[in-house]
C-alpha cells in the first residue's frame, strides 16, 4: 500500500466532495471511510484511476451517510443524484482547500490543526502527539475548526499570505515525538508550490529547505543547542541547500519581493558562507533592512541588530538594539551577546541569566544558562576584561 500516494491525494478528494456540495466535515468523514477502504482493498485490487476510485467511493460513504440522518433531509436536493463512477477530474483544487483551512476566522493553532488534518492526511492521534496535547483536546479543536468553516463555499480566491503564515507555523515546531512537523511542513509547501505560481510560495519552501539543511548540526551529543557559528558545517544538508538556492532564484527573478524570499536569502547567505568568519554581514544587513520595509516587525529589527553587530561591530549593534522595545522577546538575550562581543562580560553575564529566565524553549533556556555558567566562571577567575 503506497501510504504517500493516500496521503497526496487526499485533499483533492475531499475538495471534490465540498465542491458536490458536502458539508466539509461530513466530507472529511467520508474521505476517512474511503482510505480505510482503499487499505483494505488496493493491495489485491489496485485501480487503474486512483483518485477517481477514491472520489466515487467517498462519494458513496457520504451519501450513505446522509440518507441515513433523517435530522438533515434537507440536504437531500443536494445528493439526490449520484455521478457516475469514472475518471477523476484533472483538475487539481488542492489550493482550495489550502485556502479552507487557513480560513480567516480560525485561530491560528485551529488552522494548523486543521491543515495537518485535512491536507496532511494526518491522524488525530499524529497531531495530539506533535503539539503534545491530549487527544481528547485535539480532536475537540479539530472539530470546532470544521464546524467554523461547514457553508464555506470554494467558489472565492483565498489569501496566500495566510495559508503560508499556518505551514510557517507548523515547521516552526520542529521535531515532537513520532511526528516531524518541520519536514511535513517541506512537503505541504511542496505541494501548495505544485499548484501555485505565487514567488512567496516558492519564497517559502526555499527558506524551509535552507533552514532544514542545518537541522543535524544543531545539536549537539549532549542535547545541547549548537549556535550557528559553532556548527559544523560539514553535517549540513548541501542537497536541500542547493534546492533551496535555485528555488530562491526563480522566486526572485520574478521581481515581487516579499517577506519569506528575503528571509529565504538571507538563509542562503549563511548557507554559502564557507565558514562563520566569511559570511557576508553587509549583505545580510541590506536583505534585513528590505525585509523591515516589507514587515515593519519589531522582531525583524532585532535580529537586524544582531547583523550590525557583526558587520560593524558591537557598539553599532548595541546602538540599533537600543532603539527598540526592550520588552521583547529574546532582547535580553541579543543584548547580552552584544555585550560579550564588546567585552563587558559582567554585564553580558547578568542579561545571560535574565534571558533564561524569560526563555519558553527548554533548548534555548538550557544554553543561555550555559553561557551564563561560563561567562560567570571567567569573572570568578579574574579573566574579566
Amino acid at each position: 500500500m503506497d501510504e504517500a500516494l493516500l496521503r497526496s491525494l487526499t485533499p483533492s478528494v475531499l475538495t471534490v466532495l465540498v465542491r458536490r456540495g458536502a458539508d466539509f466535515a461530513a466530507a472529511e468523514d467520508a474521505v476517512q471511510d474511503a482510505l480505510v477502504e482503499a487499505v483494505r482493498v488496493w493491495p489485491d485490487d489496485p485501480p487503474r484511476d486512483a483518485k477517481g476510485w477514491l472520489v466515487t467511493v467517498a462519494w458513496r460513504k457520504f451519501l450513505d451517510a446522509t440518507r441515513a440522518d433523517t435530522a438533515r433531509r434537507r440536504r437531500e436536493d443536494l445528493v439526490e443524484e449520484e455521478p457516475a463512477p469514472g475518471p477523476a477530474p484533472s483538475v487539481d483544487d488542492t489550493l482550495q482547500l489550502y485556502f479552507l483551512c487557513a480560513h480567516p476566522s480560525l485561530t491560528p493553532s485551529s488552522a494548523v490543526a486543521l491543515t495537518l488534518r485535512a491536507v496532511g492526511g494526518l491522524t488525530t492521534r499524529q497531531i495530539a502527539q506533535a503539539y503534545l496535547v491530549p487527544e481528547a483536546t485535539m480532536a475537540q479543536r479539530i472539530s470546532r475548526a470544521k464546524r467554523t468553516v461547514s457553508g464555506t463555499r470554494l467558489d472565492r480566491p483565498g489569501d496566500v499570505a495566510t495559508v503560508l503564515r499556518v505551514l510557517y507555523l507548523v515547521f516552526n515546531e520542529g521535531y515532537s515525538g513520532d511526528l516531524d512537523l518541520a519536514a511535513e511542513a517541506i512537503r505541504l509547501t511542496r505541494q501548495l508550490a505544485a499548484v501555485s505560481d505565487h514567488p512567496e510560495v516558492a519564497g517559502l519552501l526555499a527558506l524551509m529547505l535552507l533552514h532544514h539543511a542545518r537541522r543535524a548540526a544543531r545539536i549537539a551529543p549532549d542535547g545541547g543547542l549548537v549556535p550557528l557559528a559553532e556548527q559544523d558545517r560539514g553535517r549540513w544538508d548541501t542537497g536541500a541547500i542547493a534546492e533551496g538556492v535555485r528555488i530562491l532564484q526563480a522566486a526572485l527573478a520574478r521581481d515581487r519581493l516579499g517577506e519569506f524570499q528575503a528571509q529565504a536569502a538571507i538563509a542562503a547567505l549563511h548557507a554559502d558562507a564557507p565558514t562563520a568568519a566569511e559570511t557576508d554581514w553587509v549583505q545580510i544587513v541590506e536583505w534585513y533592512d528590505e525585509l523591515a520595509r516589507l514587515t515593519d516587525s519589531p522582531v525583524v529589527r532585532l535580529n537586524r541588530a544582531v547583523a550590525v553587530g557583526e558587520a560593524d561591530g558591537p557598539r553599532a549593534g548595541l546602538a540599533a538594539l537600543a532603539e527598540l522595545d526592550g520588552t521583547l522577546p529574546r532582547y535580553a538575550a541579543v543584548s547580552a551577546y552584544l555585550h560579550e562581543r564588546a567585552g563587558d562580560l559582567r554585564t553580558a553575564a547578568r542579561l545571560y541569566t535574565e534571558a533564561a529566565g524569560k526563555a519558553t524553549d527548554l533548548l534555548e533556556r538550557d544554553h543561555l544558562t550555559r553561557q551564563a555558567a561560563r561567562l560567570n566562571t571567567r569573572l570568578h577567575a579574574g579573566l574579566d576584561a
